[in-house]
């Protein structure tokens, strides 16, 4: 009875990484790779968001870094690839399918 008790504790550890794996571990890396899919495919025109919170459309794109123009006014700031948090150009193509268009420019 000692050998199947020391097994079935084996077993329920087992379950639980799983658990964890499927539940934690999982969904975050896939997370990490749709955000890092958004990033790569950023283009020259596109809307986006940082991870301060500032808005702007891509001027330039270099390596590991982008220069965005915020607001208006035509301010240009360069920012690192891994601040971008959203890219509203995708998200507005969804949008215009429904009828609503997105955009913070005025054009």
């Amino acid at each position: 009875m000692n050998g199947s008790g020391s097994w079935l504790m084996i077993i329920y550890i087992v379950v639980i990484i799983a658990v964890m794996y499927f539940v934690m571990i999982r969904p975050q890396k896939k997370k990490q790779k749709e955000e890092q899919k958004m990033r790569d495919s950023i283009q020259v025109g596109d809307e986006l968001v940082t991870i301060g919170g500032l808005f702007g459309r891509v001027v330039s794109i270099k390596d590991d870094s982008i220069v965005i123009e915020s607001s208006a006014d035509h301010s240009k700031i360069k920012i690192a690839k891994w601040a971008v948090s959203q890219n509203l150009t995708v998200h507005e193509e969804v949008a215009l399918d429904s009828g609503e268009k997105r955009s913070f420019f005025k054009k």
